[in-house]
């Protein structure tokens, strides 16, 4: 019986052993017209199996690299791009960064970590209350993933106070229960659709004062 893992290694698995090997049986047929036809054929199967690469100016182009990438750059027909260079797909891995800061928390992991500290290092005011209410009601999701009990509003505030280094709080009186609409990860460099969404929380605030001022 032949098993995948007796099998050689796919190039880009992401086409499949099927695709790896039409590629392969492609480069042995001796007449270059109906090698460049068979490889045209095999460009189109990539393009069904890889509908997102439409989306990209250039994607016809990137099939091709493609095909050459599982023939070894050994590729002899009439295409309508020039052959990649070998040297252009091949670079060296990035050295791993083994000096980082350690994640405090790991059920939230370092994503979260550094969206805390983009937030605290912002000028205290709504935009950063908005945020990182945001962010709150986010953590409360991760959280409960991680653990599927219920967790108090004041757990994820201690962990927001303990991942900034005691720099950052939520807002005095915020309720996660009262944040309306449904948080994904906050973009922390923009804020925008998350200030939107989290306005109303501030007028509600500003108008529950002024109620008890006029009672």
């Amino acid at each position: 019986m032949d098993y995948n893992t007796q099998r050689e290694k796919l190039i880009l698995p992401e086409y499949g052993r099927y695709i790896y090997q039409m590629v392969q049986d492609a480069k042995k047929i001796p007449d270059r017209e109906a090698r460049t036809r068979q490889v045209k054929a095999i460009v189109n199967a990539m393009s069904l199996l890889n509908p997102q690469l439409r989306d990209m100016n250039d994607y016809q182009h990137k099939l091709w690299d493609h095909v050459y990438i599982m023939a070894d750059y050994e590729l002899d027909v009439d295409a309508p791009f020039p052959p990649p260079a070998r040297e252009d797909f091949v670079t060296k891995p990035h050295a791993i960064d083994t000096e980082r800061d350690p994640v405090k928390v790991m059920h939230y992991g370092r994503n979260i970590q550094n969206m805390v500290m983009a937030i605290a290092s912002k000028e205290p005011g709504e935009e950063r209350d908005t945020m990182t209410l945001a962010l709150a009601a986010y953590m409360r999701k991760q959280y409960l993933i991680w653990n599927k009990d219920t967790v108090s509003d004041q757990t994820i505030f201690n962990d927001i106070r303990s991942l900034s280094n005691g720099t950052l709080t939520v807002p005095e009186g915020a309720k996660l229960s009262e944040i309306q609409g449904e948080f994904r990860q906050p973009n922390v460099l923009q804020g925008a659709r998350t200030q939107q969404r989290q306005g109303q929380w501030h007028k509600n605030k500003k108008k529950k004062r002024s109620t008890s001022n006029g009672q």
